[in-house]
């Protein structure tokens, strides 16, 4: 026998009980500890009575693309306490290209317009809404973060398109908080090629941003800090991104060696874990204009297996490298990559390295146009072994005991 259709909003609203189950997992004490099976059921009629008598007030609504918030106060399911009052979602064209925020003064909850993002098409203001929010987005869907703490471990899963990226950003004052720097991701794109996530925090996890099997996505203006271990890393094969404009600082805080600022790719030890034991081609992906300290590994770290990216226009303060292994400012163990026009300032060793740690890589690598001034008692540039490694004459080295390169410039 055929059962009765629900309303679309009806299954619009039930849909979202999966999400608000997970988060309830995040709670100390898990679901069990909150509600009964009675309870449970109780919540789930009263669900459904509250959509029968909103029914006629949404009929012929349309809305943008994507989920939104209702108008008022939207109550916490955690807490049971209202939150704050959001902001109207704009409309999204349903044609072409995402426009990027218009010119001029922005209205209140809207991007700033130095953001690379589009018109919001849902606005956030607490967790359990950013859950729901990354699970229904879609091409074309532009999420805003209201300002205020967000509270754990937040994964986008649907890839967007060329023509219709999906949009994730805020201002500094939205903060992805990841709950405590010995476990979890803050942000994780896990297969999220084509998005854009910019200009609001992301701190106290054990690792910022990771990204998944993504292409074609842009992290640009974020704050990531008081990080465990890495800030922002690209791996499994995610080729062709941008890291861009972004504030690093005050990661390794669980394990000093870990701590890297940008990492690209995956170490040969982690290839079998991570990649089916290949290489991990995290191939012409691009780190730029980046403001990087207090990093207790490398500001950047390029592993074997990926080739022809850019390290471009960087700043870097290594005077928290710490550790064996923690020498310098950018280390490059891939192949066919350029560092160029990066600016960098106190290392425990040297300023700039390539290192062959598997056969045929850490070579073809080219440095131009560089400041290093290492304070340090090694090379502005060090390459072991050479690999064909060039390092061109217009780079500037100050304070490094001993000298230029290990390799004459051309």
């Amino acid at each position: 026998m055929t059962g009765p259709v629900l309303p679309d909003r009806w299954r619009r609203e039930l849909s979202r009980w999966p999400a608000a189950a997970r988060r309830l997992q995040r709670l100390p004490g898990g679901p069990a500890s909150l509600l009964s099976g009675a309870a449970l059921v109780i919540s789930i009629v009263a669900l459904v009575v509250a959509l029968t008598d909103g029914a006629h007030a949404q009929a012929g609504a349309i809305g943008p693309v994507g989920p939104t918030i209702p108008a008022g106060p939207a109550a916490d399911p955690t807490s049971g306490q209202p939150g704050p009052e959001p902001s109207p979602p704009a409309a999204t064209p349903s044609t072409g290209p995402v426009p990027t925020a218009p010119a001029g003064p922005a209205p209140a909850g809207a991007a700033p317009a130095a953001l690379d993002c589009a018109p919001a098409t849902v606005t956030v203001a607490d967790a359990y809404s950013l859950d729901l929010a990354l699970v229904e987005a879609q091409p074309g869907t532009s999420i805003w973060l209201l300002d205020g703490v967000y509270e754990g471990e937040f994964v986008a899963s649907t890839p967007g398109t060329a023509e219709r990226p999906v949009f994730l950003c805020g201002g500094p004052g939205a903060i992805l908080d990841g709950g405590g720097i010995k476990g979890g991701y803050a942000l994780h794109l896990d297969g999220a090629s084509h998005w854009h996530v910019a200009g609001f925090t992301v701190r106290n996890a054990q690792k910022g941003v990771m990204a998944d099997g993504v292409s074609r996505t842009v992290i640009s203006g974020l704050t990531v800090e008081h990080i465990g271990d890495e800030a922002i890393h690209l791996r499994v094969f995610s080729s062709d991104n941008v890291v861009e404009d972004n504030v690093v600082r005050q990661t390794g805080l669980r394990k000093e060696r870990y701590g890297e600022g940008v990492y690209i790719g995956t170490a040969e030890s982690n290839w079998c874990a991570v990649t089916d034991c290949e290489p991990d081609r995290s191939d012409r992906n691009t780190v730029r204009g980046n403001d990087i300290s207090g990093t207790t590994a490398e500001p950047v770290d390029i592993k074997e297996g990926t080739t022809g990216g850019t390290v471009a226009g960087n700043t870097f303060d290594g005077a928290d490298l710490t550790g064996r292994h923690a020498d310098s400012w950018v280390d490059v163990k891939g192949n066919g990559w350029t560092i160029r026009d990066n600016t960098g300032r106190n290392s425990r060793e040297d300023g700039f390295q390539t290192h062959e740690v598997v056969d045929g890589w850490g070579r073809d690598n080219v440095f131009m146009g560089n400041t290093a001034d290492v304070n340090g008692p090694g090379w502005g540039f060090h390459f072991t072994p050479t690999g064909d490694n060039r390092v061109t004459c217009d780079n500037r080295v100050t304070g490094a005991a001993e000298g230029f390169a290990n390799v004459a410039c051309s």
